[in-house]
């Protein structure tokens, strides 16, 4: 259980990010994340762990990179002690695991030493994880059952080196070092100096379980050879041994069809996450910014009225989840059940509509076979009678084809509002940024709102530019031309209008363009 104190004393968690996917912080960092009042966080900390902080959250960058230090390991020592020391909890968010070459030993002394309450949240290590991501087990029975760990960063030629090659070369089957791309050369030649096999395999793995993981295989002999002629560089972890043979048999992450690909989604947060969990199962990264949000209706006095009479209605058409959902909700709300729906026939756009309303057991009477209003139209042009009443519950910007197609047909069409779609609170500026160094690979765009909002969050004249390489990719043909019509390219287009057919779009197009 994490404690929220109530009181003025400070706490800081020390936390394990994991080695870059997002997927791999533990539960318990999470609930650190999401109840702290402040987030440190390092440069190899995911950036979409930062969505989980409380809107109120204060975020500090304190990275530190190769050759760039926002802070130093002082300064934030004690950017620690002043925020704890104010009566904030801390969350102090760092790559891998805190305690493996992760400076969170000392950080955690500095707290000591001021009579600051800590905790350590462990992280899984990139020593383990990102060969894992390759296809590399850093232990295997027909190969080793021994294991190092060693710091890249220390210089193997300086004179006090607390590295003790003589045992660290021949000690253990498997040496994995941290950061080390520097001192490769004198890695390799420390290793081979003191007993080593100089065909010894050797991988590099950069930015591993990230969409960039790239992995490159050598021996002693070669590996820094290699490494120059590819501009291999940090952030990489260097994994010596045997077990790096396994790779050709045993890589999965790279293999996986949207391997290497950042997917923007932009449907509203309640609706994100099965997009973003089919893109993650594939191999993709999904990247959240919500451009629209679901809320309730501003006058529930239409629809109040309409389930009011709703033994008058004949036909009942559902056009989205949402619309399900508020019209039951509000149903219940006002003292009614699914037995005042008796004799009426329901009509549901979509798969995922008809299921929600067979979740409440409710059949369905027609399911179009293309998911648009004039499809619809046409569907229940044999089905409705002149006079029959319709009850249409939907988004407050919702097409108005639907109604007029409906009312040609002799219906009488009651339309209310069961929900508003307003604008998202995504994260503009990081999402700007990631588009400007070209960090999203396609941008995915489930209705007309998600396009004329993102438009708008980014800024209208903006946009076209600053997608740049990226490719946008549409549910359907109403979508696309709305994208159209602020100025975007579509470059894929789901013919089934769904979001398994969007996905199925996406990767039809990564195979006909040899990204498979």
């Amino acid at each position: 259980m994490i404690k929220t104190t109530t009181t003025k004393q400070g706490l800081v968690y020390l936390i394990g990010a994991g080695p870059g996917d997002p997927g791999l912080i533990t539960v318990k960092g999470l609930e650190c994340i999401k109840t702290a009042d402040v987030v440190v966080y390092d440069r190899l900390a995911g950036p979409r762990l930062l969505e989980h902080s409380r809107p109120d959250a204060r975020c500090i960058y304190v990275g530190k990179g190769p050759d760039r230090h926002t802070l130093t390991q002082e300064e934030i020592n004690n950017l620690l002690v002043e925020e704890a020391s104010r009566g904030h909890i801390v969350a102090r968010l760092k790559g891998g695991d805190p305690f493996v070459f992760g400076r969170g030993g000392e950080e955690a002394e500095e707290l000591v030493r001021h009579g600051i309450p800590f905790e350590v949240v462990p992280g899984i290590t990139s020593a383990i994880a990102v060969p894992a991501y390759a296809g590399i087990p850093v232990t295997h029975r027909s190969h080793t059952s021994t294991l190092a760990i060693i710091t890249g960063n220390e210089d193997p030629d300086k004179e006090d080196s607390s590295i003790q090659w003589s045992k660290i070369a021949t000690g253990a089957g498997t040496l994995v070092f941290l950061m080390g791309m520097g001192n490769l050369p004198a890695i390799s030649s420390k290793l081979i100096e003191h007993g080593r096999d100089p065909q010894t395999p050797v991988a590099l793995i950069r930015w591993g379980t990230r969409p960039e993981q790239r992995t490159l295989v050598g021996n002693l002999t070669n590996i820094a050879g290699l490494a120059k002629e590819a501009n291999f560089k940090n952030p990489a972890i260097i994994v010596v041994g045997e077990v790096v043979k396994l790779r050709e048999r045993l890589r999965w992450f790279e293999d996986k069809p949207l391997f290497g690909k950042r997917i923007l989604v932009t449907r509203s947060r309640e609706q994100a996450s099965a997009l973003s969990r089919s893109i993650e199962r594939l191999g993709g990264e999904s990247v959240e910014f919500p451009t629209i949000s679901i809320t309730e209706p501003l006058d529930y006095t239409p629809m109040d009225d309409a389930i009011g009479r709703v033994s008058e209605y004949q036909w009942f058409i559902f056009t989205s989840v949402n619309g399900v959902k508020y019209f039951f909700n509000r149903l219940r709300h006002l003292g009614r059940d699914i037995r005042d729906l008796h004799g009426a026939r329901i009509c549901a756009i979509g798969p995922q509509t008809r299921k929600s309303l067979h979740d409440l057991a409710l059949r369905v009477d027609y399911v179009p076979g293309e998911y648009r209003a004039e499809e619809i139209v046409s569907g229940l042009r044999d089905l409705i009678k002149p006079g029959d009443r319709v009850l249409l519950p939907r988004a407050d910007i919702a097409r108005g084809a639907l109604p007029v197609g409906l009312a040609a047909l002799g219906a009488r069409v009651d339309e209310v509002t069961a929900y508003r779609t307003v604008a998202g609170r995504g994260n503009a500026p990081l999402i700007t940024q990631m588009l400007n160094d070209g960090d999203i690979d396609i941008i995915t765009f489930t209705s007309s709102s998600t396009v004329r909002n993102f438009v708008e969050l980014l800024g209208p004249g903006n946009v076209p530019e600053l997608i740049g390489r990226a490719l946008v990719a549409c549910i359907g043909p109403i979508t696309a031309q709305t994208a159209h019509e602020l100025g975007l390219t579509v470059h894929i287009q789901a013919k089934e209008y769904t979001i398994d057919g969007l996905l199925q779009a996406i990767l039809a197009y990564n195979k006909e363009n040899g990204h498979d």
